[in-house]
């Protein structure tokens, strides 16, 4: 995966938003190399160009709201982690309304979708990120740290004070196959009481059992049950995961997060892009046969 990519052709759906309940056309086409991911409002004028960096980040409160010029485009981090799952380097996202449809409430539709597109490598290297000494980032009980290793791997601990859901940990390395085997299902969740404050404040208008998993006191609320046993705990991956896209590189390092939220990602992804123990990395591709010919320094194993 040293090349970049992007995808052959366009694709489109529509859905809603999660919160503003409103119908949402969205199309992903492909880029050139070295664009990046961008997002553009086309129910605005004039069009906007919106990058998925972290400088771009104006919210993340229930979500991760990208904005420009006073132009807000929110619910990014699904298509995001989509698309950073399946290492998509290029692409451009054309929406008509303030938020990313919701669709199932996972990521599946998304890389669905993508794959159905086609991803196409183009002649130019991938960005890589790579962590040589651990980086740290807090915020309360809440926490990040990453640290070197040979690979993308995440860690993440969920810890919740509720009758039902209260401990769930799981581990994985990234690479397209696992992304979508292990983490792209699953969906969004939120307890009943939180969902009807949220209604009270005119929020969550899309929501509903087909695109996210409800909990009251002691329940999941869904007939259908779990897609994964610990469903929960790889949404918050799925979520950070589209957050990390923010780096504009592909990570090499192992994050290990312990309750973290948007806004933690949020802030480790500054921490990462201004930390002297990470370099940004570009490796050389052959002239002779274009076949990658990496130079990354591989991290320590032990720090």
């Amino acid at each position: 995966m040293f090349k970049q990519r992007t995808l052959k052709k366009a694709i489109s759906c529509t859905g809603l938003g999660l919160h503003t309940g409103r119908k949402v056309n969205l199309t992903i086409s492909p880029a050139e190399p070295d664009h990046g991911i961008t997002f553009i409002r086309k129910d605005v004028r004039p069009w906007i160009e919106i990058e998925a960096r972290v400088e771009n980040v104006v919210d993340t409160r229930l979500a991760t709201t990208l904005g420009k010029r006073g132009i807000r485009i929110s619910t990014v981090e699904h298509l995001l982690s989509s698309l950073y799952g399946l290492g998509i380097d290029n692409a451009i996202v054309e929406v008509d309304g303030p938020e990313i449809p919701i669709l199932d409430g996972s990521a599946a539709p998304f890389v669905y979708l993508l794959q159905n597109a086609g991803i196409v490598e183009q002649e130019r290297a991938k960005r890589f990120m790579v962590v040589r000494r651990k980086v740290e980032i807090s915020h309360g009980e809440s926490r990040i740290v990453v640290l070197p290793d040979h690979f993308f791997r995440i860690s993440f601990t969920i810890d919740f004070d509720h009758s039902f859901l209260k401990t769930q940990s799981f581990s994985f390395i990234n690479d397209a196959r696992t992304f979508q085997r292990e983490i792209s299902k699953a969906r969004t969740f939120g307890f009943l009481k939180e969902v009807e404050l949220l209604r009270s404040m005119g929020l969550a208008r899309g929501g509903s059992l087909e695109n996210a998993i409800v909990i009251d006191d002691y329940r999941i609320l869904n007939e259908e049950g779990l897609r994964y046993p610990d469903e929960f705990v790889r949404h918050k991956i799925l979520d950070l995961l589209g957050d990390l896209s923010l780096l504009g590189a592909y990570l090499i390092g192992h994050v290990k997060a312990y309750r973290s939220g948007h806004h933690l990602n949020y802030k480790a992804v500054h921490a990462l892009l201004n930390s002297r123990e990470t370099d940004l990395v570009v490796p050389n591709l052959r002239e002779a046969d274009k076949t990658p010919e990496p130079k990354i320094r591989k991290a320590p194993l032990h720090i």
